[in-house]
């Protein structure tokens, strides 16, 4: 392996501020992380840590800890060898939130920690999350425990085999995460509901859980039912990494029908679903309502509207016209519709409250939701807690947690398209297309480019009245170039769409 295919190698892991790769080769798609990079990768992160902390490698606590996917073992014991020399801290099954929180909680105070996890992508993937003081890493981060790796590898960078670090020193602590975090919200549960039995405070109340046979099934049994809950009809609790039963995932249409038809054949007063690391979360009412992407974000807002009313919200760039005007006239909140990507959202959160502009919650259309009170960890239990004790609190007083957002109009289409790219400097052809759509939409009278606008190129239209509005943006990530439309009558999208067909026939790279 040359120099610079190793470095390569380490490159084509990240996705964001996330190391992530095939874990297992596929017909589809060849073997990328294997537990070598990882160890090493590892390895980078306690050097990261200990220049970032001024600690020796021997003084930093490193927790470390996996969801139900079949290779987290391999990866497990790869980057317990890559930490050698710290203090590390075996965590076992658990969630990313938990993660995330094992360097905030008195109990564990981790200099650090590392999930492992690729969320809710396909059974062969898997990924490496990291959390500090400050929280999740950043991009730029990521790029410099890249480079440590790089420079650490550089003499097997030869032609040799990577080996595995040296694993002089090892030691390895085990640590119950799961009953401190458990322990953690069930502690938030009961101060939040105040119920006449504090320490039940959700008797009465029939919940199902779907953890889609990922991490998060112990928020059913430890934590709800420990409470008084009643959570007879939940499903997939236990973990199974070949996800036999549907996506893990709060967006997929399977999913959600499949916490829907739960709720309704339990008569449960809510469904509650996560994905596969248990950091999004999604709900779902008695009646079989759906309450993910823009119901969720509303849901959410109202809770956060009752008690700080002057906040801001923060949501990614495909929230609908309709959930703007709930956030803004119903709730009187601020609402800034940002870039999409978890972090971009919470970062943008995170900087208004530096600003001086309050901001509670900072939440993308995905589920991945943060609340500044929850130091913004994105966390699908919190979510879950939110809905959950607010709903205890409205059945004591007679009420419905559905009422809080009977005012929310939905959009009557929704669609997207996705082109992909067809030639190799698909950025830069990308960034034309967007160039030449937003030249396209200033020359058209019935279409508005919507400003301030953070990703891509959005406009609103009125074609006869039909109303509403099309956004064009590149992937995060691939050759893809996403086009998101809503309409506030049926028929709209085709209509908007047939309008805006001369446009994207100009363009023989683009491959819908």
């Amino acid at each position: 392996m040359s120099a610079l295919s190793l470095s390569q190698s380490f490159r084509r892991l990240q996705n964001g501020n996330d190391v992530r790769g095939a874990a297992i080769a596929t017909e589809k798609e060849p073997l990328t992380l294997t537990p070598q990079l990882a160890a090493w990768i590892a390895k980078a992160f306690a050097r990261f840590l200990a220049q970032t902390t001024g600690k020796p490698a021997d003084m930093l606590k490193v927790g470390l800890g996996h969801d139900s996917r079949i290779t987290a073992d391999a990866l497990m014991q790869a980057c317990t060898i890559g930490l050698a020399g710290c203090q590390v801290f075996d965590c076992g099954l658990i969630t990313t939130p938990a993660m995330f929180q094992s360097v905030i909680l008195p109990d564990s105070d981790f200099d650090g920690s590392i999930m492992i996890t690729a969320s809710h992508l396909p059974f062969n993937r898997n990924g490496l999350k990291f959390f500090t003081k400050q929280g999740a890493i950043s991009h730029e981060d990521l790029d410099r425990i890249l480079d440590i790796a790089i420079e650490l590898t550089a003499p097997f960078a030869s032609g040799d085999a990577l080996p595995l670090p040296d694993a002089a020193d090892l030691l390895v602590h085990p640590f119950d995460l799961k009953g401190l975090y458990s322990a953690h919200m069930k502690q938030i549960i009961c101060g939040s509901v105040q119920a006449a039995d504090y320490d039940h405070p959700l008797t009465g109340l029939h919940i199902v859980v779907d953890s889609g046979n990922g991490a998060s099934g112990f928020f059913a049994t430890d934590i709800l039912e420990s409470l008084g809950a009643d959570i007879s009809g939940s499903q997939f609790l236990d973990p199974d990494g070949h996800f036999p039963n549907h996506i893990p995932n709060p967006e997929n249409e399977t999913a959600m029908l499949s916490i829907r038809e739960a709720v309704l054949a339990a008569k449960a007063d809510l469904g509650v679903i996560f994905d596969c690391d248990g950091d999004r979360g999604a709900v779902v009412f008695a009646d079989g309502t759906e309450v993910n992407r823009n119901t969720l974000i509303a849901l959410l807002s109202a809770i956060v509207a009752e008690t700080c009313p002057d906040s801001w919200v923060v949501t990614d760039s495909v929230t609908s016209d309709e959930l703007a005007d709930f956030l803004e006239n119903d709730l009187h909140l601020h609402h800034l519709r940002y870039r999409r990507g978890y972090k971009n959202v919470i970062d943008r959160g995170i900087l208004l409250n530096e600003e001086g502009s309050p901001c509670e919650l900072a939440i993308e259309t995905s589920g991945h939701g943060a609340f500044r009170e929850n130091h913004f960890s994105d966390d699908g239990a919190y979510i879950a807690v939110k809905i959950i004790c607010r709903m205890a609190r409205m059945k004591a007083e007679g009420g419905r947690i559905e009422d809080l957002i009977r005012t929310l109009k939905q959009p009557a289409e929704a669609r997207e398209v996705r082109f992909s790219i067809q030639t190799e400097d698909f950025a830069a052809y990308g960034q034309q297309v967007l160039a030449d759509f937003k030249a396209f939409s200033a020359a058209e009278p019935v279409f508005r480019i919507v400003e301030p606008n953070y990703e891509g190129v959005r406009i609103s239209f009125d074609l006869d009245g039909v109303r509403g509005w099309v956004l064009v943006r590149m992937s995060l990530h691939d050759p893809v170039l996403p086009v998101n439309l809503e309409s506030s009558s049926a028929g709209g999208c085709d209509k908007v769409w047939e309008r805006l067909m001369p446009f994207w026939n100009r363009y023989d790279k683009l491959q819908a």
